[in-house]
């Protein structure tokens, strides 16, 4: 076995082991990303840091955005954002006081993201719409129906 290669400065190169460093992988269960994508694309998160990005917003006016948003799933979904660092809460000390909340650098790089995705979502709504008739008329499943749920995912008893 060979000596190990000198250093610049002339001393050995030593070999510390493992290294601290912390390699996210969101395929993994316990990563840090992977819960924060959870957050990010859960029911209310890809609307709320949406919503989010023409800056900062006070928490009706938000919940008036978001058709449908509970103000509890809202209030759940911002701390969740605010802790993962995409949202920060501001306390404004006007009479009455009033909190607004905006995006962090990192949300507003989520947010462009996601905006991306709205877009061609939404540009493909017909396309999407016209998929969903054909899914439903050849499962025989209704509009709106999961699937899994025909019938004919029951197992046959009378065989």
């Amino acid at each position: 076995m060979s000596p190990p290669p000198d250093t610049a400065a002339g001393e050995p190169a030593t070999d510390d082991g493992p290294s601290d460093a912390f390699i996210a992988d969101v395929f993994q269960r316990g990563c840090t990303s992977r819960k924060a994508l959870e957050t990010v694309t859960g029911r209310w998160g890809v609307l709320t840091v949406a919503g989010l990005r023409d800056g900062a917003i006070r928490f009706n006016a938000l919940r008036r955005r978001i058709d449908g948003v509970s103000e509890k799933m809202l209030a759940q979904t911002l701390q969740s954002l605010e802790r993962d660092g995409l949202v920060i809460r501001e306390v404004r000390a006007t009479l009455p006081p009033h909190v607004e909340y905006r995006l962090t650098e990192l949300g507003t790089d989520v947010a462009d993201r996601l905006i991306a995705l709205i877009e061609v979502l939404e540009g493909s709504v017909t396309e999407v719409a016209a998929a969903q008739v054909r899914y439903d008329a050849r499962s025989g499943a209704t509009s709106g129906t999961p699937s899994g749920t025909r019938s004919d995912t029951q197992t046959d008893k009378t065989s």
